[in-house]
């Protein structure tokens, strides 16, 4: 067991890693319901976690939802059925790292929550006032439907003609496999689950018009990053980035300029090549620059330069 533990942590902490961070959440949240839910039916108890469930997902009402706002997160980490988090996640997986190798993981986590809080002001504002969507008393929403059409759509937004290879279809642009999502959500709106599909048709406008945005230089998912900045700061008793990173910073650099200091007074040639040395490895300062530029950005953003220092940093 331990070594699973290990292994899901090592994963975890991996860093420009936010679609398997996100896979993990889920699937967490869904053992975790699921395993509740099951001891809850065994103790006959099953009423007070159907009133927990409530309370983490969605509302179609819009007084319900005024006093618990906070479904309009909540609700996009929540799923029941197997094959529900199943395709979602495949379809997460898949196009969530086209985004994270050419925009990295930050974008990956806007797209997602972006995409999620879209489709459920969607839910919220179109599904209770149609009546031709013969709304079901206590009707809410859960899934991350919302969240993954965001990235699918984003990412066949960013890049229409790059091609998956689809199971006894062959090679596809995801530009037609995001139109077939999108066309599909449009043609189910009258069936049985019409507020899911709203929502699927919130995310994934939220999808396009983020890339649009993104590519006209305005990053809507700043304000994304600031609150996850400052819950971060929170557990991590306030330690900066610097500070942090700090404990990156190669021993064996600072061995050779202490080295060339000690030896100066023997070999004066030593000195010199000990100093070069340690000035070619690039100072703290850069490696924090060129670690955010990967978080950002992606490994693909990196110059020949910078990823030549990179490279100085793993010899050293």
């Amino acid at each position: 067991m331990s070594t699973i533990v290990d292994d899901i942590k090592s994963a975890f902490n991996r860093p420009n890693n936010a679609v398997i961070k996100i896979i993990f959440i889920n699937i967490f949240v869904w053992l975790a319901l699921n395993i509740t839910h099951t001891i809850a039916f065994l103790m006959k108890m099953e009423a007070n976690y159907l009133q927990i469930e409530r309370w983490l997902l969605l509302p179609a009402n819009l007084g319900e939802f005024m006093y618990q706002p906070w479904t309009l997160i909540t609700y996009f980490f929540i799923h029941k059925d197997l094959f529900h988090i199943l395709f979602n996640m495949l379809a997460f997986y898949w196009f969530g790292q086209i985004i994270e190798e050419f925009l990295g993981s930050r974008r990956v986590i806007s797209l997602y929550v972006l995409g999620g809080i879209a489709g459920g002001i969607m839910f919220l504002t179109i599904y209770p006032f149609l009546p031709q969507f013969n709304i079901v008393a206590g009707a809410n929403l859960k899934g991350a439907s919302a969240g993954v059409f965001a990235i699918v759509v984003g990412a066949a937004t960013l890049r229409p003609t790059y091609v998956m290879h689809l199971l006894l279809i062959g090679a596809v642009e995801i530009k037609w496999i995001a139109a077939t999502y999108v066309i599909l959500s449009v043609i189910f709106l009258r069936g049985g689950n019409a507020g899911g599909d709203l929502s699927h048709l919130g995310g994934a406008l939220m999808g396009y018009i983020f890339i649009r945005q993104l590519q006209n230089g305005n990053d809507w998912g700043t304000w994304i990053h600031k609150i996850l900045r400052w819950v971060t700061n929170i557990f991590s008793g306030n330690k900066s980035k610097k500070t942090r990173n700090a404990n990156m910073r190669p021993s064996h650099a600072k061995q050779t300029q202490t080295s060339g200091k000690t030896n100066s007074n023997y070999s004066g040639n030593y000195s010199t090549k000990a100093s070069n040395l340690s000035t070619n490895i690039p100072n703290q300062e850069e490696i924090d620059r060129i670690l955010d530029k990967i978080n950002d950005s992606g490994w693909k953003s990196l110059t020949k330069d910078e990823l030549e220092k990179l490279e100085k940093i793993g010899k050293s």
